[in-house]
């Protein structure tokens, strides 16, 4: 297995090994983690993807999410990005799937608003436009490394709230459902995951974050505000141009990403899995001191 850097001091492309050669070996497993931990994002070329492939492999990093109510695949493990409506046709650009996929071209990190979050999120091409519609990347850890000590160190101890109908409600105020607000009620994590097994920082933030807890609603905006700069700043991202076939995962404890705009009349079709984060992935010391948030 081959492992080629492709981004600002993040992301690899693996190559020299498939899906189903990482399920079935433990050797190859064991370096694509290493690689993973190492470098946030890795993209798979040319892979023969279906749904059971992606499920196994996704299985080997941990416990796959079950869809939340209210999005396409819901009770499933998958989550279906999709601008073909029933009918098999492109839905038009205000139809309620467009406007979900619109949300997810703000900067985020996956499940920052559930009770557990995720570790990876694994995203394969399935039908995809002649053009656009790519993914950006950044690195939370290497934005972390450019703070100033000061605010690293005030960092380690803040916690921010994060919910899904905030970040909807920047598109469109009713695109969180009532059953979704119901079933994803606000969460407070930790502002900085310690990765446990390399001991590097990375801000955890999201659109989904809106409040720093003890801080004055505006004060707390402003926080997040900066930080959200700092990670997205100009020519720290990678951008990943899809093809047929291609496969990435990443990590959200260390990175954020946002869908790129693509033609409205072109379908397009990805399946993404999430895995969910265990206390071997650090999770057990991002909730705060006190019950009242995570629990």
């Amino acid at each position: 297995m081959d492992v080629i850097p492709l981004g600002p001091g993040f992301g690899a492309e693996l190559r020299g090994v498939t899906l189903a050669d990482i399920v079935a070996d433990d050797a190859a497993y064991a370096a694509a983690r290493a690689a993973f931990e190492q470098h946030s994002v890795l993209v798979f070329r040319s892979q023969q993807v279906t749904d059971e492939i992606q499920l196994a492999f996704s299985r080997r990093f941990g416990p796959p999410e079950v869809t939340k109510v209210g999005s396409q695949g819901t009770g499933s493990h998958f989550v279906i990005l999709s601008t073909i409506g029933p009918d098999g046709k492109v839905v038009p650009a205000d139809h309620r799937l467009s406007l979900r996929n619109k949300a997810n071209q703000l900067w985020h990190t996956d499940s920052s608003f559930k009770r557990v979050p995720a570790l990876t999120s694994i995203l394969s091409a399935r039908t995809i436009p002649a053009r656009g519609g790519e993914t950006e990347y950044v690195s939370t850890r290497l934005a972390f490394e450019r703070l100033d000590e000061g605010l690293r160190n005030k960092l380690q101890n803040s916690f921010a709230w994060h919910d899904y109908a905030h970040s909807r409600s920047q598109i469109a105020p009713d695109l969180a459902s009532p059953e979704e607000r119901a079933a994803l009620p606000p969460q407070c994590w930790r502002m900085v995951w310690r990765n446990p097994v390399n001991d590097r920082g990375a801000i955890y933030l999201a659109s989904h974050a809106y409040a720093v807890e003890g801080m004055e609603p505006p004060a707390g905006k402003r926080l997040i505000d900066q930080l959200m700069e700092v990670a997205t700043a100009p020519g720290v991202s990678y951008m990943h141009q899809w093809r047929a076939g291609d496969v990435v995962m990443w990590d959200n404890r260390a990175t954020m990403h946002r869908g790129r705009p693509w033609p409205a009349h072109e379908p397009r079709l990805m399946v993404r899995t999430t895995i969910s984060a265990t206390e071997a992935d650090g999770v057990d010391t991002m909730r705060p001191p006190s019950s009242q948030a995570a629990e």
